[in-house]
């Protein structure tokens, strides 16, 4: 079994790294500008086994974890270019580069609507947007082995704490469990579960497991940890103790899933995150995977159907193809949705029907997870209208899911609130009730 000692590399440090012998200075300095604004961690694990340094700039991993100046509009990159150049110190940067966050839609999809209540305080380390899963926080666990450029979760990395959605008690989670008896399912997620010691871990899972809920089902726990530091599952000195405590949900009658991110396929390519999988495997876990369509890192159908059979060769199940959400880096990243759908559809049909348990492509929007099923011609008054066909997976309310509906065609749409209703309607259908659920006016609704 081969280790690896861990090493950090964030916007303080990144230039000691060998590899950036490589780069120019001008290069560097981009990556220092952009650190300032949206967050930069690496390390070592990617640096030297996922990263084709040869291939840089343009190596997919490389954009995955380094900011690239066209992540930034040109206003804030110079904005911020010139208040290093200059000599401002961190309060004034920071306050430059809060400003220009403020302007990245830091909590898109209507995340704070999803806060719940418990005797009138907001559980701000839980979010519960759809009726059988709630999301859990916990403190310990906002941060990663290496951020991933395009997060949507970025505003819990910058340092401002009232972006932040995180809790340590989980005596307020487990009545909130007791109080809402259709939740199934608890998704730890962050940041990432998978940065916590495993006897950090242990307190939240043990408080679950020895409330005996029974209407508790599935743990679920998102990471990206078998992708960016494999070593928490081999050599890491809690790495036993975290496999037995999967064992001991799956022990208990709770289904444990794992729920992995991987946005390209050399994330899958190396010895340690194969053996990473296999021993996760065996504590009885399902491991599912998941990742946006990304433009300059997996924007085409050979990539992600590579990637799907690669997952299933390691007996993962493929899970979600999401849309880039609208936040951060959006532009830089994001794929018009037709164009997303014929990646999708293109990669479906190279892929035996042991892969096709993957649904896409899923926008998570303020509603709910809308499915772009397709482009379809619709006959109308004697002529015919192009629409896409889109419906829930899941829904605010659960009665919209697979409920099939249409939005006008517009080849540049990247998000739901580019879409128009089709055939006549002046409104999708959910609409008047989400206003309603949101407390909001239909068109702010819209627009989210």
């Amino acid at each position: 079994m081969d280790t690896m000692r861990y090493k950090v590399y964030t916007q303080t440090n990144f230039r000691k790294m060998p590899q950036m012998a490589m780069l120019t200075e001008e290069q560097k300095f981009d990556i220092e500008v952009v650190a300032s604004v949206l967050p930069f961690k690496s390390n070592n694990y990617v640096t030297d086994n996922l990263i084709d340094w040869g291939n840089v700039p343009d190596d997919p991993m490389f954009r995955l974890t380094f900011p690239q100046r066209e992540m930034l509009k040109e206003e804030h990159y110079n904005e911020i270019a010139d208040a290093l150049r200059s000599g401002k110190n961190k309060m004034e940067i920071k306050e430059i580069a809060n400003r220009i966050r403020m302007s990245l839609n830091p909590h898109p999809a209507g995340q704070k609507c999803n806060i719940p209540e418990l005797d009138g305080e907001d559980l701000k380390g839980i979010q519960h947007k759809y009726r059988e899963t709630a999301l859990f926080f916990p403190s310990n666990g906002q941060t990663c082995h290496a951020y991933c450029t395009f997060c949507f979760r970025w505003p819990q990395f910058v340092g401002v704490n009232e972006w932040k959605f995180a809790m340590k008690e989980t005596d307020l989670l487990l009545e909130y469990l007791r109080n809402n008896p259709q939740i199934t399912d608890v998704l730890f997620t962050g940041g990432d579960p998978m940065i916590m010691k495993a006897s950090a871990l242990e307190v939240y899972i043990n408080g679950l497991l020895e409330a005996n809920l029974p209407n508790l089902k599935t743990i679920r726990i998102g990471s990206k940890a078998l992708g960016f530091w494999p070593y928490k599952f081999l050599t890491d000195k809690d790495a036993d103790e975290t496999l037995r405590l999967f064992e001991k949900v799956v022990k208990s009658g709770v289904n444990l899933s794992f729920m992995a991110h991987f946005s390209h396929p050399v994330e899958l390519s190396t010895p340690a995150v194969q053996e990473a999988i296999v021993k996760i495997r065996n504590t009885g876990a399902q491991i599912r995977t998941q990742s946006p369509l990304l433009r300059h890192i997996n924007d085409d159908d050979d990539t992600w159907a590579e990637m799907w059979r690669a997952q299933v060769d390691n007996n993962c199940i493929p899970y979600y193809m999401f849309v880039e959400r609208d936040t951060g880096a959006q532009e830089y990243f994001s794929v018009p949705l037709v164009d997303a759908w014929k990646i999708f559809q293109k990669a479906y049909q190279q892929v035996s029907g042991i892969c096709r348990t993957v649904r896409g492509p899923s926008m998570s929007s303020t509603p709910g997870k809308v499915h772009i099923l397709g482009v379809q011609d619709i006959p109308l008054n004697g002529k015919s209208e192009k629409v896409f066909v889109l419906q829930f997976i899941q829904g605010r309310n659960p009665d919209w899911v697979c409920k099939p509906f249409f939005a006008k065609y517009d080849e540049n749409a990247t998000w739901l609130s580019d879409l128009k209703p089709a055939l006549g309607q002046k409104e999708f259908f959910y609409e008047r009730e989400l206003s309603e659920i949101l407390d909001e006016e239909p068109e702010l609704v819209r627009a989210e």
